[in-house]
């Protein structure tokens, strides 16, 4: 009998019964309004992880000391967002309904809509925290209200003020910068505040959405949107730690375009926030 072989990430090789962190890719980048190619994202991450060790020295823990699922990626029509975000609903809606943690591997950003729909049908009490560079509060993009520049502002249609905590912010409309003044917690440039942010959360069920272009593109280039003066690596590992270790229920990793970085670099540290993620979601 021959033995199948199917890349997964990191080589984990737990089933979802077995787990209760459950990852899934949604290649989806229709609504990018740069540049495109957030889609290869989950597959290009799949590849690199073979390259990087399971354990994490930061964390002194091993990915294969815990039963952690990479169920694979959906499959996801091209066009109108509609219908993607509809089936990624329903993949974490099963997740959640069988009482396991979804980690989403997009894609562009506006795919934390779905989970986010579907979080907060068990959690009605559910907060967002959101690191990134952009606000992504426009009421629409191009007459489009479903878009990655849209999509924290479509999270407020469904929590309302005063639960969507913001990180790293440096680009976006001033009019969103104000918004945000009246609707949402948002700091600018860095994690400042960020454990008074956690406190006030408390034992609050949390979405931890992670756009990775919070970095600074010196050291994650691979984007469509790169925005410079972002956060050290460190820094976001930091960041990071601290909110897992609070009641997170769900959360993704957005905006990685592997194509724009040919050395590779920017694929590895999204594998690199993957793992320490993990863990500290584990501890």
């Amino acid at each position: 009998m021959w033995k199948s072989n199917h890349a997964t990430l990191f080589a984990l090789e737990s089933s979802a019964e077995q787990a209760h962190t459950v990852i899934f890719g949604a290649p989806y980048d229709c609504t990018t309004s740069f540049r495109p190619g957030a889609r290869f994202a989950p597959a290009a991450m799949r590849s690199e992880s073979f390259g990087l060790e399971s354990y994490s020295p930061y964390q002194d823990r091993d990915l294969f000391d815990y039963a952690i699922c990479d169920a694979g990626d959906l499959e996801l029509p091209f066009g109108g967002p509609e219908k993607a975000l509809a089936l990624i609903e329903e993949q974490a809606e099963a997740l959640f309904a069988a009482g396991k943690r979804p980690l989403m591997l997009g894609g562009e950003h506006l795919v934390t809509l779905a989970p986010v729909r579907a979080a907060l049908r068990r959690y009605p009490d559910l907060c967002i925290v959101h690191f990134d560079a952009h606000t992504d509060l426009r009421e629409e993009y191009l007459g489009q209200p479903l878009s990655h520049a849209t999509v924290m502002r479509r999270c407020h249609d469904l929590v309302g003020d005063g639960r969507i905590f913001q990180f790293g912010i440096r680009s976006g409309l001033r009019e969103e910068f104000r918004w945000a003044q009246a609707h949402t917690h948002l700091q600018k440039h860095n994690f400042d505040g960020l454990e008074q942010a956690l406190a006030a959360i408390g034992d609050r069920p949390v979405y931890l959405t992670i756009d990775l272009d919070v970095l600074d593109p010196s050291v994650f280039p691979g984007t469509g949107t790169p925005e410079a003066g972002g956060v050290t690596f460190p820094q976001l590992l930091t960041a990071v730690e601290k909110v897992c270790a609070h009641n997170v229920v769900g959360c993704d990793l957005v905006e990685l375009s592997p194509n724009y970085d040919h050395s590779g670099m920017s694929t590895a540290v999204a594998c690199k926030i993957l793992r320490e993620l993990l863990l500290a979601l584990e501890k």
